[in-house]
């Protein structure tokens, strides 16, 4: 495990989500722990082994940035030295409206 660079914060709306997610998915707190260390070390992906897209005509404070481990999104901010984790869910339809 290698030392975070970036703070990662989870906005109020994350935190509802998570505890959701948690209670509906039993393999979500393992991707939501992987997503929190891969965006504390690498949020913009400089190493290359991660699925992560900056999404275009998104503007920023709206997940700009998505992370996919698995059937799961995690959409977030960049700001600075933190990141700013806003939405995550399964792959759906509804996914990112």
């Amino acid at each position: 495990m290698t030392v975070p660079t970036f703070s990662v914060r989870v906005t109020p709306h994350g935190q509802r989500l998570a505890k959701a997610l948690n209670k509906q998915h039993t393999d979500f707190i393992a991707y939501y722990e992987k997503a929190i260390d891969v965006l504390g070390t690498d949020p913009y992906n400089r190493s290359g082994s991660h699925q992560i897209k900056k999404l275009a005509n998104v503007p920023p404070g709206q997940g700009a940035w998505r992370l996919r481990l698995g059937r799961w999104r995690f959409r977030y901010d960049i700001w600075e030295q933190m990141v700013e984790l806003g939405y995550f869910g399964l792959r759906r339809e509804e996914t990112y409206r």
